[in-house]
C-alpha cells in the first residue's frame, strides 16, 4: 500500500499557484537535476503563459520521502468554477493561497466555500511575503473572519498556517524564521492532509472528475480510485449519471509523476490515474465491479450563465484569411471542445449557427482565441445571460462583484455600477490607499462595462466577480452609451479621410486598412449610429494655396481585441474573427435592410 496524500491548490487569480506547484516540483527531487524546465511548467497552453492564468485544472504527482503527493492545479478565475469544484471532490486537504498584499479576494471566498461544505481542512499559505505593502497578520485575520462567515467547524477553524514567497521557493512557519525552501510546507501537507480512506481490498469504485482527450487512444478518463484496485486490462462496468450501464475493458491505465505520464499496469484505492478505453466516458461516471458494481453519486455541475452565437462568416471578406470557413467544420470543433469542456454547452440553431453558453465571457472568449489560432473564421454575436423561468417568475443570473479603485475614482464608479442595477454592500478603505467597495450586480449589467471602467478609474481600477446565485429578473441595464461609425464605401482606409473622421469620434482602425459597406471603425461621440466614407481622398488641383499641404496628424486607434470587442458590440453588431483580424460589423450590411429592421423592431 502507498502512501498517498492528494491535495488541490486554490487560490484567486495570480496570487501564485502555478509558481508554488513550480517550486514543489523542482524541490521535491520529481525532475533530475540537469533537467531544463520552464517557469509556471503547468500552464501548458500558449494561451496561458501569454496571460499568466491557469484555465484548466491540472494534475501532478510528486514524491517527498516514502510518500506520493498529488497535487492538483486548479483555475482562480470565476469562468472556471467548473473546473475548481469538481476537483475539490478528489482530494482530501487544500493548500488555500492568498497574497500577503491583496488578502481575500473573490474568487478565493468562492472556492474556499466549496472546500469548507466538502468538510476539508485548509492549509493557510500566505504568499507574496516579500512585497513591500505586504500585511501577513492582517490577511490571516480576514481568512479567519472568512471561514467564520462560511460556517466552518472548529477543525477547520484551526488551520495551519505557513508564510511564503512562492517565486524565491521558501516556506516558513513563523515570519522571524530563516528563508531556506519548501520544506515545511511538505511537512505541512504530510502533518495535517488525511490519508485517503478507502481500502484495496473492498470493491472497486473509481469516479471520473475531468477529461483529455487523445488522437489515438480517444477520451481518457482522469480519475480518483475511492476503493479497490484497477487493472490495464480487465472488464469493468462504465456507470453512467443517468442510471446507463455498459461493460467495457481498460486499454490503458496512467500514473502520474511529474509532467509525464506513465503507463502502469495498476494502482488502487486513493490514487489518481488516467484511464482509457471508453468513448463514452464522461464527467461523474463510476468505474465499478461488473460482478457487483456499486456506482457513486453522480457530480453535479453549475449551469452555464451566459450564452453567444457562433456563425459562419458571410461577410465580403470572406474564406480570405481562414482556412476552415464552413459550418461543417465550425460545428465539428465545437462539438470536439464540448467532449472534454463539461462547463460548456452547444446548441444548434439553425444552418451555420450554433449557440454556445458558458460560465462568462473570459471562457467563451479564449475558445474562440484558441479557434481563430487553429485557422477558423467566424463571426460571434453580443453575450446574452442564460434566463431561466421557475414557477411562472423570469430569473437572472447575479453576481458577486468586488472593485479595488483609487478613492478619488470611486464616485463615478458608483454612479455607473447604479445605472447598471448594482447594489453596493460593503465599502472598506484598504492600507494601500484604495477602497475596495463590493456589489451584487445583474451578470447582464457587466457586460461592456469592464472597458468603461478601466477609463473610469485611468487603468488603475482592479474588478473580480465571481457567480452568486439566480434572482428576480430586474428591468432594463443601461448599454453602451455610444453609436458607431459604420463605412459606406467599399476599399482601403485612407490617412486624409481618417483625419477628418477623428473629430466624430475613436477610430479603430488605421490608414490602409480594407472597410467594406456596413463595418464599424469606430465609436462614435454621440448616441446615434453615422454613416462615414473613410477611403476619400484629396482632391488634387493646379492651384497651389497656402495652408493646403498641412501634416496629417492621426491619433493612435483604439485597439480592439477579442474580449474588448464582444464586451463593444450591441444586439445588431457582430464581431468577425478570422486567424488574421478581428473586426466589428453591422449584423445587416446594407444600410436599406438596416433602417428597415429597425422601423419593424420599434413596430
Amino acid at each position: 500500500m502507498q502512501n498517498i496524500r492528494n491535495i488541490a491548490v486554490i487560490a484567486h487569480v495570480d496570487h501564485g499557484k502555478t509558481t508554488l506547484v513550480d517550486g514543489l516540483l523542482q524541490q521535491s527531487g520529481t525532475f533530475e537535476a540537469h533537467k531544463e524546465v520552464a517557469e509556471r511548467v503547468m500552464d501548458s497552453n500558449d494561451i496561458e503563459k501569454e496571460r499568466g492564468i491557469t484555465i484548466l485544472s491540472k494534475n501532478t504527482a510528486i514524491r517527498y520521502n516514502d510518500y506520493k503527493i498529488n497535487i492538483i492545479d486548479t483555475p482562480g478565475h470565476a469562468d472556471f468554477g467548473g473546473e475548481v469544484e469538481r476537483v475539490l471532490k478528489m482530494v482530501d486537504g487544500v493548500l488555500l493561497l492568498v497574497d500577503a498584499q491583496e488578502g481575500v479576494m473573490p474568487q478565493t471566498k468562492f472556492v474556499l466555500k466549496k472546500a469548507i461544505s466538502l468538510g476539508l481542512r485548509p492549509i493557510v499559505v500566505v504568499n507574496k511575503i516579500d512585497k513591500p505593502a505586504a500585511e501577513p497578520e492582517r490577511v490571516v485575520d480576514e481568512v479567519f473572519d472568512l471561514l467564520v462567515a462560511l460556517e466552518a467547524d472548529d477543525t477547520q477553524l484551526d488551520f495551519p498556517v505557513l508564510y511564503a514567497a512562492a517565486r524565491d521557493g521558501y516556506a516558513k512557519w513563523n515570519m522571524d524564521d530563516d528563508n531556506k525552501d519548501l520544506t515545511p510546507l511538505f511537512e505541512a501537507i504530510l502533518e495535517y492532509v488525511p490519508a485517503p480512506v478507502g481500502s484495496a481490498e473492498n470493491t472497486l469504485q473509481t469516479q471520473v472528475f475531468t477529461l483529455d482527450y487523445d488522437n489515438y487512444v480517444g477520451r481518457i478518463g482522469i480519475a480518483r480510485i475511492f476503493n479497490g484496485k484497477v487493472k490495464a486490462g480487465e472488464q469493468v462496468l462504465l456507470a453512467k449519471a443517468d442510471g446507463e450501464q455498459k461493460k467495457g475493458r481498460i486499454t490503458k491505465l496512467i500514473g502520474f509523476l511529474g509532467l509525464e505520464r506513465i503507463e502502469i499496469d495498476e494502482a488502487e484505492a486513493g490514487d489518481i490515474v488516467a484511464i482509457a478505453g471508453f468513448n463514452e466516458i464522461d464527467v461523474g461516471d463510476t468505474i465499478t465491479d461488473p460482478a457487483d458494481p456499486q456506482p457513486l453519486d453522480p457530480l453535479r455541475i453549475e449551469e452555464p450563465t451566459l450564452s453567444v452565437i457562433f456563425s459562419v462568416n458571410d461577410g465580403p471578406f470572406a474564406g480570405r484569411e481562414g482556412k476552415f470557413v464552413t459550418a461543417n467544420k465550425l460545428r465539428e470543433r465545437l462539438e470536439k471542445e464540448m467532449e472534454t469542456n463539461i462547463a460548456m454547452k452547444l446548441e444548434q440553431l439553425g444552418e451555420g449557427s450554433f449557440k454556445v453558453s458558458g460560465r462568462g465571457e473570459l471562457q467563451i472568449s479564449i475558445l474562440a482565441e484558441n479557434m481563430r489560432r487553429e485557422g477558423y473564421e467566424f463571426l460571434i454575436s453580443r453575450p446574452e445571460v442564460v434566463i431561466k423561468e421557475e414557477n411562472g417568475v423570469r430569473l437572472e443570473p447575479y453576481e458577486h462583484l468586488v472593485i479595488d479603485v483609487p478613492e478619488e475614482h470611486s464616485g463615478a464608479v458608483i454612479e455607473k455600477l447604479g445605472r447598471r442595477k448594482a447594489e453596493m454592500t460593503s465599502m472598506t478603505p484598504m492600507p494601500d490607499g484604495t477602497t475596495r467597495i463590493e456589489f451584487e450586480i445583474p451578470a447582464r449589467g457587466l457586460i461592456g462595462f469592464r472597458t468603461q471602467f478601466l477609463t473610469d478609474t485611468k487603468g488603475e481600477g482592479v474588478m473580480n466577480h465571481s457567480f452568486l446565485e439566480y434572482r428576480a429578473f430586474v428591468g432594463n441595464v443601461e448599454h453602451r452609451a455610444n453609436g458607431a461609425l459604420i463605412s459606406m464605401e467599399n476599399g482601403k482606409a485612407l490617412g486624409y479621410a481618417l483625419f477628418n473622421l477623428q473629430d466624430r469620434g475613436v477610430l479603430f482602425i488605421k490608414p490602409q486598412t480594407e472597410v467594406y459597406v456596413g463595418m464599424i471603425i469606430g465609436e462614435h461621440a454621440r448616441p446615434n449610429d453615422l454613416e462615414v466614407n473613410p477611403i476619400k481622398g484629396k482632391k488634387l488641383s493646379n492651384v497651389r494655396s497656402s495652408g493646403a499641404d498641412d501634416a496629417i496628424v492621426l491619433v493612435p486607434p483604439r485597439e480592439m481585441n477579442l474580449e474588448r470587442a464582444m464586451e463593444w458590440i450591441e444586439e445588431d453588431e457582430l464581431v468577425e474573427v478570422t486567424p488574421e483580424n478581428i473586426r466589428i460589423r453591422k449584423r445587416y450590411l446594407d444600410p436599406h435592410v438596416r433602417k428597415r429592421m429597425e422601423k419593424q423592431k420599434k413596430a
